[in-house]
């Protein structure tokens, strides 16, 4: 809460930023078994009393996580006990909410430019989607906590793209490549977008993920937006760009995912660790909502985002395995 004190002496002195306050919330503490895997969720209240601008993300992970994915959701009931949820995909629609940050990291910053936010609204309600997996032969001790902390000024809203390439084989106790693939971008939706901040993601068989921002398919000559020496699936680099870039007119991204398949069985796309994914997110502004976007050349092919696509349905069963 902003003390008397604090707002006085910042008119004292002529700063007109605003103080900064935090917020925390928590996934509970979960003992998850040997082997075992699951996604759940819980949605509890943030605790700011006021609308905020939120200028920086803070996600502490412990033993056992995958990934988490923190929302802000219009929920009006607290569900503090986790509860087993469909993954990402389920929950692209506007009228429930909207991602904010996904970490994959054991500890990571999600810092925006200056002046750039998200908002939430008073009392907001917060989703933390835990995807868990135990690959060793003991119990181990789950902890995650998500710390929002408010920017000092605020003049954009951020917002989130999620991109991927569903079109995975790769055969047993073998190298593959998917790519380059290239997505056009819608440029009604995107043609002002400025890109901050991009990461890549591959589950345990994967071996490096490139984005360029590319004119059209046949561009070589942009330089990648995101190409990291020596890339780790489990830790994965997000790159903050500063200035923030853009896509050149009528492009889009086009992107590579690589693996190494040491296991004796056939490796597709999936939500399971033991599956596969070729994604990368990305942060923007100003916001036109929040999306996840698909090429794929099953079925003749498609691209298409969620939400606001029939092709939305595939995308979620394919995730599912089914």
């Amino acid at each position: 809460m902003r003390s008397a004190f604090m707002l006085g002496a910042l008119a004292l002195f002529g700063c007109s930023s605003t103080p900064q306050e935090t917020f925390t919330a928590k996934f509970p503490e979960l003992t998850v078994p040997a082997g075992m895997e699951k996604t759940q969720c819980v949605v509890v209240r943030l605790g700011n009393t006021d609308k905020v601008h939120i200028g920086q993300i803070h996600n502490v992970l412990g033993d056992a996580s995958h990934h988490m994915i923190v929302y802000r959701v219009n929920d009006t009931v607290e569900q503090p006990a986790p509860f087993d949820c469909e993954p990402f995909v389920d929950t692209l629609d506007p009228t429930k909410g909207s991602p904010l940050m996904i970490t994959q990291r054991k500890d990571e910053l999600l810092d925006l430019p200056a002046g750039v936010a998200y908002t939430l609204e008073a009392n907001q309600m917060i989703r933390i989607e835990m995807h868990y997996i135990n690959a060793t032969a003991a119990a181990l001790t789950l902890t995650a906590t998500t710390t929002m902390i408010t920017s000092k000024s605020f003049h954009d809203e951020a917002n989130f793209l999620f991109i991927g390439n569903p079109d995975i084989k790769i055969q047993p106790n073998s190298a593959f490549t998917l790519g380059p693939t290239f997505f056009k971008l819608d440029q009604d939706t995107f043609g002002d977008a400025k890109f901050f901040a991009i990461t890549g993601h591959e589950h345990h068989y994967g071996t490096n993920v490139t984005v360029q921002a590319a004119a059209g398919p046949d561009d070589t000559s942009g330089d990648k937006v995101y190409d990291v020496a020596n890339w780790t699936w489990s830790e994965p680099t997000t790159v903050f760009h500063d200035p923030p870039f853009t896509i050149p007119a009528n492009g889009g991204f086009k992107f590579t995912c690589e693996w190494e398949n040491t296991s004796s069985n056939m490796v597709r796309f999936g939500e399971s660790a033991n599956n596969e994914m070729c994604f990368f997110w990305a942060y923007y502004y100003p916001s036109k909502g929040a999306y996840v976007c698909v090429h794929t050349a099953q079925q003749g092919g498609h691209d298409f985002c969620c939400p606001g696509s029939l092709e939305c349905a595939f995308l979620q069963q394919a995730a599912s395995g089914n």
